[in-house]
């Protein structure tokens, strides 16, 4: 019986797919109604934050046809008041007599409580189809949740002798036109792209999805002391939002100067990566890219900031004792110290290779 639902699960895991990098805070949900002789008669997707959910969406397409019918959700349906009604009492109202449900919502202010309230109501609820599916869809959304930062992707390129810069500091362009148009493609799927002020000394980079996402994720640049150029392409902000995060001691004139171009700024008391994830928690953020020097990306890295690694890799030889690489000092001191990754893609690009990693999942823990 199980197995019948999971063609219909799949169909909903690929409508929440579309909407990927617009709905944060929100999760990627798709729903599906059948009618009571288990035809399709509505589908949708949630869109983006504030507007309806995936399942109103479905419902209005199927209108009256939904009564008796069954639902197919990516996500448990929410039990609360947010931006927009919950969803279980649409379900309700339109009269489904089955809800076949993909994952349990891990927001505490939902989990188990949608289900509670349906099946309270006399509504089967089927729960668990393609769930490892559906967790995969949304790591980034449960990781946020569960850990209070949004899921960082640390993400370079870099020569195949490991550089990412000549001695001389030159470094556009190691990677080709295709890796770079992954890389905006990338930064579509992502909330906020953060950077230090290292590269944006260095670089002077527009942190852009080239057109690719609207809103443009927030640029943020993370200075404890604010020695940032002051013509730096991001201060343009017609294109997309930028803000700083530096300490309290920063400086009082480049203070004045963010303040004088538009530029929101904040003192944080833990200027440090971990510190600037839980802000960006605050304001929505589910998944964010580090596109910063060795020295930021070692921290984030040591602070628990980074879930995933993307490396580009040029064929190219820069050579170079001195030349930059993408990481600073990790502390290590055996070979034995370093965190094991697990390769989960790996890919071409052109002439280049992208090589993406997972932390290895840490051995189950016996039962003391």
């Amino acid at each position: 019986m199980i197995e019948c639902w999971r063609p219909w699960m799949q169909r909903a895991l690929q409508l929440a797919e579309l909407g990927r990098g617009r709905t944060s805070p929100n999760p990627l949900v798709g729903a599906l109604v059948l009618d009571a002789r288990g035809d399709l008669v509505g589908e949708g997707f949630h869109a983006r934050a504030g507007s309806p959910h995936a399942e109103v969406h479905a419902l209005r397409q199927a209108g009256a046809r939904a009564r008796g019918g069954t639902a197919i959700v990516t996500l448990e349906p929410c039990c609360h008041h947010g931006r927009t009604p919950p969803c279980s009492e649409a379900l309700l109202a339109a009269g489904i007599q089955r809800v076949v449900i993909a994952m349990r919502d891990p927001d505490p202010r939902v989990s188990g409580g949608g289900i509670a309230r349906l099946e309270a109501s006399g509504v089967e609820v089927i729960s668990g189809i393609c769930e490892a599916e559906a967790q995969a869809l949304n790591r980034s959304f449960i990781h946020r949740v569960q850990a209070g930062r949004p899921l960082g992707i640390l993400k370079w390129a870099m020569s195949l002798d490991g550089r990412t810069a000549l001695p001389n500091g030159a470094s556009q362009w190691i990677s080709g036109p295709p890796a770079r148009a992954w890389v905006h493609s990338l930064r579509a799927q992502c909330d906020a792209v953060i950077v230090g002020g290292g590269t944006v000394r260095a670089d002077n980079p527009l942190l852009t999805s080239r057109g690719q996402r609207h809103p443009e994720p927030l640029r943020v640049v993370l200075s404890r002391h604010l020695d940032l150029p002051s013509d730096a392409q991001i201060w343009d902000q017609s294109s997309a939002t930028t803000l700083v995060l530096h300490s309290a001691s920063a400086p009082l004139a480049m203070q004045q100067h963010l303040d004088a171009h538009g530029i929101e700024h904040l003192s944080l008391d833990d200027c440090t990566p971990r510190g600037a994830l839980e802000h960006l928690a605050q304001r929505g953020c589910n998944q964010v890219l580090w596109e910063c020097g060795p020295g930021l990306a070692s921290a984030a890295l040591q602070q628990g900031c980074v879930q995933q690694v993307a490396a580009v890799i040029a064929p190219k030889l820069l050579g170079g004792l001195s030349a930059r690489t993408p990481l600073g000092d990790l502390g290590l001191e055996d070979v034995n110290q370093a965190e094991p990754w697990s390769a989960n893609q790996l890919r071409t690009l052109g002439d280049d290779w992208l090589i993406q990693l997972n932390p290895d999942p840490l051995p189950p823990q016996g039962i003391h």
